[in-house]
């Protein structure tokens, strides 16, 4: 059976936040007119930043680095101090759908409480 088309489709907004509020207890809230996405109260995604078509994802700057080099022209830094503590801007359609949700569980795992991360085993 071949592998699914939707996963390798580019992302859309929808798309983005249906993955980002896949993972538990993720809430969808707002902060400066754009969409977050949060875990206990911190955000780890946003859509719509730096401009619709995007999205944003905090990691590391490590994690940054290692997905800006297998994937470019998907991610890049956000501008700034921030762009350099491992904010990334996505390209929503440069984008795939299963890149993004590794992208995305990776910034979940930093942000949510060890007892909850703990208990959500995947493979990064």
């Amino acid at each position: 059976m071949a592998p699914s088309t939707s996963w390798t489709l580019p992302m859309t907004s929808n798309d983005f936040r249906r993955l980002a509020l896949s993972f538990p207890e993720t809430s969808e809230q707002a902060h400066m007119d754009h969409p977050d996405f949060r875990v206990a109260g911190k955000i780890f995604a946003t859509l719509g930043y730096p401009e619709n078509g995007w999205g944003m994802i905090k990691l590391t700057p490590i994690e940054q680095g290692m997905f800006m080099r297998a994937h470019r022209g998907v991610f890049e830094p956000c501008a700034g101090a921030w762009g350099r503590r491992g904010a990334t801007s996505v390209r929503l359609k440069a984008a795939r759908k299963h890149t993004v949700r590794r992208a995305l569980l990776a910034a979940w795992l930093l942000a949510a409480p060890k007892s909850l991360s703990s208990q959500f085993k995947e493979d990064r």
